[in-house]
Parts: structure tokens; C-alpha cells; sequence
């Protein structure tokens, strides 16, 4: 829970109709048929699946759909197919442990990492085994602060930062006023990025709830009687409910933001459309949209698992991380180690992001110098309509990383 409240996507299921020549619409996006020879190249597969908390066992699905892509239509790994390796941390640090010791063991030449809770205890082995991983979100001190061989594709400050900022800009305001849940993991983002609003002007004021308080009445009726200037909501679908039933419930009006993670159906169940429209909020992939890099997406799911829904908070997060670990590697020739694909993903120029038009990345650890396993600045941002869903998408604070 703690490692993946800031991932999610949201939206709707496209429709995939026919396209010109007598092709399939999802055809087309996947492209022609490629061939691929020799050993496999053996890739290993984490995710806390189904956990004590959440179900993310279809990130495995999403997994094994990508791998049937690539190796189908991308050639795999430098021609070579892509074998996975697949194990279950169940946000347990033990178990976490236990399946980067696995990795190792099974000699997998690079590690791609879903959802999970116990992010670190999946790095530290690796790292010290040599062997590069790549998460979509991490935000453990030790695997942000590699500058060896990991990498993490996502703007960690993009949610709690740019967006609420981006958001006071628009509305003239010079104050966040942000709801959180409250756990070590926020405190800690929190004492981070504290100093980056005051660079930018902004007065900052965090109001941490525990997990499970159904009614927030009391502590919101303290926010909005006092000078919020813009409201952002940072938590799970729960928690962003009762935080927003509890704004609705002393009549707040004022602008608001939220993390993805807030935006699901259940939030749309139990908050009015009319609350929910006009919100901005942070989106992993344009789903639902007409977007050519997300068609992609929709194709590999209809074509290899239909059962695989693209709303789930992580599918799409793992399509993209597989993806790019793919496009890292498409000038990889030769000998396949955890030294080379280390060596060719830090190597690599700056690339379109596969599943997000605008948002590009790369791994030479200059996109934040201070923390150098990140690959991307910048993020996607949409607003909701009266349904609660998202209506167009924007790239926001994309900017090129320098040599």
C-alpha cells in the first residue's frame, strides 16, 4: 500500500473496431509479425499479487500479455525471446527478499517490478547482486538514491508536487492544503518535498488521517474554516472518499486535486458526479482515450487476455515499465548480461515513454541528480467530468534531460 498509492490509472475500456485493408484496429496498432531465435532471454517478473491488501495479481497477466507482444511483433530482445520469471512478494519483506534471492538464483538478467509494498527489501539484493531492475514508482531512499543499476520511470514528485502546484497556479492561489493518509511513507515524502513548494512560493499544510476514519468531518471543517487555497487528497480509494464526502458534508467549493489512486469506481459510486467534476488528478496513461500510444496497450490486451482490465490501478503502470525496458534495450547487440543491459539502458538517448504521448525518459540519472534512479520529469494530468471520468489529458513539466 505505502509504495503504490501514488500509481494508478483511470478510465474506460476502448473498443477496438476494424481498421482500413482488412485489418483489426488492434492489429494494426500491434504492428507487423517478427520473428525471434535462440536462447531466451530470461526476465524476471515481481509483484506483490495478491496480497493482504489489494489483489494485484493481474499485473502477472499484464506481464505475461507484454512478453507475448514483444517477442511476437518487437523481436523480443535482440531477436531473442523473452522467457519471465515470475514470483509473489505479497507486500511481505521476507517474501520480498526470498524473490530477489530467486532471481539471482535463476540467473535472470534484469528484474522489472510491479505494485509493491516491500520495494526495498526487492532492491537490496539485487543491487548487491548487480543485477539492474526497473520499477515504475519507487520511493525508498536506498533504490532512488542508486546510481548503479536502478531505474524508475515515474516522476516520484510529480503527484505531491507539480500537481498541486500547477493546480494553485491556475487558480491564483498562493497555499496547498493537502489531505493525506497517514503513514511513514508520507510523513517522509512530505519533509522532502516541503522545501520545493517554498521555492516556488507556495505555503504548504499537511493534514494526515489515519487509514480506516470513516468520518472526516471534524478535521475538514478546520481546513475550510481556515484559508486552504487549493485542496489536494493523497490516498487510497477509501481514504479519498471519506475525505471527499467529508469536504462535500461542510460545503467546500474551492478548487481540488487528487492522486490517481483516489479515482476509482467505487469513488464513483459513493461521491456525487457533481463534486467529483472539475477535479484534477494525476493519470499513469491516457485510458480511455483515443490516444495512438495507448492503443497499443488495448491491442496486446485484446489479443492476449481479454480478461485483463485496463482500469485497474497498475495495469497500465506495467505495460509501460515492461515496455520501456524494452525500448532501453532495442540498440542491445551481443552478449546479454546484467552488466550489458545495465550498460545499454544507462546508455540510452532520451525516448518516448511506450503508453503516454508526451512524456519521454531516460536513465542516465540527470533527470533529478539528487536521487539518480529516476528516468522522467514530468507526468500526465486530467480533469474529471460530472461521471467522475477523465476527460482530456495533458503532459505537464516535461523537460529534456540533458546529456
Amino acid at each position: 500500500m505505502a509504495a503504490s498509492i501514488f500509481l494508478a490509472g483511470c478510465g474506460s475500456d476502448d473498443e477496438e473496431g476494424p481498421a482500413t485493408g482488412g485489418t483489426t484496429a488492434a492489429e494494426a496498432a500491434l504492428g507487423p509479425a517478427t520473428p525471434t531465435s535462440g536462447e531466451p532471454v530470461r526476465i524476471g517478473i515481481v509483484s506483490d499479487g495478491q496480497g493482504p491488501a489489494a489483489d494485484l495479481s493481474y499485473e502477472f497477466k499484464v506481464a505475461e500479455a507484454t512478453a507475448s507482444f514483444l517477442n511476437e511483433h518487437r523481436s523480443g530482445i535482440a531477436g531473442r525471446p523473452i522467457e519471465l520469471v515470475q514470483c509473489e512478494a505479497l507486500a511481505d519483506p521476507a517474501k520480498a527478499t526470498d524473490c530477489a534471492n530467486r532471481m539471482i538464483e535463476e540467473e535472470v538478467v534484469a528484474v522489472v517490478v510491479g505494485s509493491s509494498g516491500a520495494g526495498e527489501q526487492i532492491w537490496e539484493p539485487l543491487h548487491a547482486a548487480h543485477v539492474p531492475v526497473m520499477f515504475y514508482t519507487a520511493n525508498g531512499a536506498g533504490s532512488l538514491g542508486d546510481p548503479e543499476s536502478t531505474f524508475i520511470l515515474s516522476d516520484q514528485f510529480f503527484p505531491l508536487v507539480t500537481l498541486p502546484v500547477q493546480v494553485a497556479r491556475d487558480e491564483g492561489a498562493k497555499k496547498v492544503t493537502v489531505i493525506a493518509i497517514d503513514l511513514p511513507v508520507t510523513t517522509g515524502l512530505y519533509q522532502v518535498t516541503r522545501p520545493m513548494f517554498q521555492r516556488e512560493g507556495i505555503e504548504l499544510d499537511v493534514i494526515q488521517i489515519p487509514a480506516g476514519t470513516a468520518d472526516m468531518t471534524p478535521q475538514v471543517q478546520r481546513i475550510v474554516d481556515g484559508d486552504p487555497g487549493i485542496v489536494q487528497v493523497v490516498g487510497s480509494d477509501a481514504f479519498c472518499i471519506s475525505a471527499f464526502n467529508g469536504l462535500r458534508s461542510v460545503g467546500y467549493d474551492g478548487p481540488l486535486a487528487a492522486i490517481a489512486h483516489c479515482i476509482t469506481d467505487a469513488t464513483r459510486e459513493a461521491v456525487p458526479g457533481d463534486f467529483l467534476e472539475g477535479m484534477t488528478i494525476t493519470a499513469t496513461a491516457p485510458i480511455g482515450s483515443d490516444d495512438p500510444a495507448i492503443r497499443v496497450f488495448n491491442a496486446v490486451v485484446d489479443t492476449y487476455d481479454k480478461d485483463i482490465n485496463v482500469t485497474e490501478a497498475g495495469a497500465a503502470a506495467m505495460f509501460i515499465t515492461f515496455s520501456a525496458f524494452h525500448t532501453a534495450l532495442e540498440d542491445l547487440t551481443g552478449e546479454i548480461t546484467p552488466a550489458t543491459v545495465t550498460a545499454a539502458i544507462k546508455g540510452m538517448p532520451e525516448k518516448d515513454l511506450p503508453g503516454a504521448t508526451g512524456l519521454r525518459f531516460r536513465c542516465n540519472g540527470k533527470a533529478y541528480p539528487a536521487t539518480p534512479a529516476e528516468c522522467a520529469r514530468g507526468g500526465l494530468l486530467t480533469t474529471l467530468n460530472d461521471k467522475g471520468e477523465p476527460t482530456t489529458y495533458e503532459a505537464v513539466g516535461v523537460t529534456p534531460i540533458e546529456d
